[in-house]
C-alpha cells in the first residue's frame, strides 16, 4: 500500500491537515461524488460525529461504506 500523504482541507472555514493512504483518498473523493458534496463538505460531517483523531475516523468511516454496501463493487 502507497504511504500515508498528508493533506490540507478546510472544514467549516477552519483549515486543518489529514494524513490517508491513495486509496481512502480516492475512496473519500467517490462518496463525496456520490453524495453530491464536496470532500470538505463530506469531512466536516464525519468530523462532526467523530471522537478520536480524524484521519483514523475518516478510515473506519469508508470501511463503514464498503460494510453497508455503499462502497465496492455493488456500491
Amino acid at each position: 500500500m502507497a504511504a500515508p500523504r498528508k493533506r490540507s482541507i478546510r472544514i467549516s472555514g477552519h483549515a486543518t491537515s489529514l494524513t490517508l493512504e491513495e486509496p481512502f483518498w480516492r475512496d473519500l473523493q467517490a462518496l463525496a461524488k456520490k453524495r453530491r458534496l464536496s470532500v470538505n463538505a463530506l469531512v466536516g460531517q464525519i468530523d462532526a460525529g467523530r471522537g478520536g483523531n480524524l484521519s483514523s475516523a475518516l478510515r473506519l468511516y469508508i470501511r463503514g461504506c464498503y460494510i453497508s454496501g455503499e462502497l465496492g463493487p455493488h456500491g
